[in-house]
């Protein structure tokens, strides 16, 4: 008894702290998380503004005042980049040309990110607040013709959706500025206000509701406070972009339950070994006692003991030819599962070829090409021998089955981007050559960033061939002393190296893009550390790489 009252103490402390630690280190990564994501969706609309500033239909539109076709430039910028809206202002403040046609011809000549991007040279990041509650985000820049300001680009940024998405989890999370003031948060009522007013106005519902009634302030606590069998905790994370932080308010996840779960599985373990104790003695007594009573009337039933046994054997002999009988029926079930087993699996991918082929030949009969349908049917034909040759080999023999960056591996990526590209390449039929080397590839970074890097090299490939006759794309991932993905392509190739990744850049005829693609790749590669180069292939075509710095047991190799 001494032994299991010390082993549950014991237990106790210990899973207590460990599931106390565990649903710390959680609640850390969710707000380096929710954090991580924040700053990357305003690192990356913080580079439009400036490509924007630069493009010459734009700015030729606010020289000659004529904005025809300016909203619908800024909405094939909106499709490509992915900002939530843009805005033209003329000199005067004046919405020229905007995503939401709703907005044109309104007047923003007091607003702050007008007046601070027209005495600025830089992009200006502005926080406004909204009539209806909430706040805009928006980065602004001026456009400029030599000294003269033309007008002002607007980049509005969708950081609520961030909010959308906190409103699923189990954390009260809000997001403050340099002020204090809060400028995102899971509950609406919170916005606009400092923590400690907030926390007086009304407390977000779910899992920590009882924690925020049962204290008036959470930032007199200490880090961890006990309340009503749970835990509470207060977690704050600098956010570096102007002084931002962000604060996190999470409940453990009942951890006494957890920890009383386990402590009671280890009594009933302890009651079992003592049941099983005092059964065993009790059983040994009665083994004792029956044996005693069987020598002393041993001799009086020993006849009786022999018909016993006679009958016991002959009962022996039918259970025997009874398990015969199963055996053999069993024998038999399984031959024919092995049978069908095999036959399913030979048959299963000419079946699957033939109903493609069908499929194939249907559509070529309705659209009136009856040659390339009857070579479908030619393979149909050729599966159906293969079939027969399989069921004849059946028969002679039956066969046995015997936020911040995060570590990104690049083959996985790889993968991702060509599954994504997956319809372009069978409409194209574009041969997809790829190396990769036995050992993965790991750098530090954003995966979708890297990906939609990879899926830009590789669109860009297939549009360089589309006028050669046998396209081909090569793409190599090696390891060196950096993470190097090359795409090699064999078409016309480049002729302009100077100008390729600066914006609005292109090659390709109008309406297939507008030359903004190669420009942020080339953004997020730097952001990552490493460099995106093209260069002429040796055999004609164009060659990009994508070199990253290549993470080594956890350390981030020099490039």
């Amino acid at each position: 008894m001494i032994t299991a009252g010390a082993t549950i103490w014991v237990t106790n402390r210990l899973l207590t702290h460990r599931f106390t630690e565990s649903t710390r280190q959680r609640a850390e990564l969710r707000l380096a998380l929710y954090s991580g994501n924040l700053l990357s969706e305003l690192r990356r609309n913080a580079i439009v503004p400036q490509l924007l500033a630069r493009d010459p239909t734009l700015i030729s539109a606010l020289q000659s005042t004529d904005f025809s076709l300016s909203t619908q430039r800024l909405i094939s910028f909106v499709e490509e980049i992915g900002a939530a809206s843009l805005m033209l202002l003329d000199h005067d403040g004046r919405t020229v040309a905007a995503t939401d046609r709703n907005r044109l011809g309104e007047q923003h000549r007091s607003a702050a990110y007008f007046v601070e991007s027209v005495r600025s040279n830089n992009t200006v990041f502005s926080v406004i607040e909204r009539e209806a509650g909430g706040y805009r985000f928006t980065y602004s820049r001026r456009l400029e013709d030599g000294a003269d300001v033309l007008g002002v680009i607007v980049v509005e940024v969708d950081l609520r959706k961030f909010e959308r998405a906190w409103a699923g989890i189990s954390d009260a999370v809000m997001v403050m500025d340099s002020t204090g003031t809060i400028i995102l948060a899971t509950e609406t009522r919170w916005r606009s206000k400092t923590e400690v007013e907030a926390l007086k106005v009304q407390p977000p519902q779910g899992a920590i509701q009882r924690a925020i009634r049962a204290t008036a302030d959470w930032t007199a606590l200490p880090p961890d406070a006990y309340l009503r069998g749970e835990a509470v905790m207060r977690m704050e994370a600098r956010i570096p972009f102007r002084g931002w932080r962000m604060t996190s308010y999470t409940t453990y996840a009942s951890i006494r339950e957890r920890v009383n779960a386990v402590l009671a599985l280890e009594i009933m373990g302890f009651a079992i070994l003592l049941a099983l104790a005092f059964y065993a003695l009790s059983r040994k007594t009665a083994l004792r006692m029956a044996l005693f009573q069987r020598e002393s009337a041993e001799l009086r039933v020993l006849n009786a003991r022999l018909q016993r046994e006679i009958a016991e054997r002959e009962r022996m002999q039918e259970t025997l030819a009874v398990a015969e009988q199963s055996l053999a029926q069993s024998s038999k079930l399984a031959a024919l599962g092995e049978m069908s087993a095999a036959v399913s699996h030979e048959l299963n991918q000419p079946l699957a070829a033939m109903k493609t082929y069908l499929a194939g030949a249907r559509l070529l009969l309705g659209r009136n090409r009856p040659e390339e349908a009857l070579a479908s049917f030619g393979r149909i034909d050729d599966l159906i021998e293969r079939m027969g040759a399989i069921t004849r080999q059946l028969k002679s023999y039956a066969r046995k089955g015997g936020d911040t960056f995060s570590p990104v591996n690049m083959g996985d990526a790889l993968a991702s981007s060509l599954s994504m590209m997956e319809p372009q390449l069978r409409q194209r039929h574009v041969q997809i050559t790829r190396i990769l080397p036995e050992e993965p590839v790991t750098v530090m970074g954003d995966r979708m960033r890297i990906e939609q890097v990879m899926v830009n090299l590789l669109r860009n490939a297939l549009d360089a061939t589309k006028s050669v006759e046998n396209p081909e794309v090569e793409i190599i991932l090696a390891k060196g002393e950096t993470a190097t993905l090359s795409v090699r392509d064999n078409g016309e190739g480049i002729k302009d190296f100077d100008e390729l990744f600066e914006p609005f850049y292109t090659t390709k005829l109008p309406g297939d893009g507008v030359g903004l693609g190669l420009a942020i790749s080339s953004g997020i590669v730097n952001d990552l550390g490493g460099r995106l180069t093209a260069r002429s292939g040796q055999n004609g075509g164009a060659v990009f790489e994508m070199q990253l710095p290549i993470l080594e047991d956890g350390i981030e190799a020099a490039e």
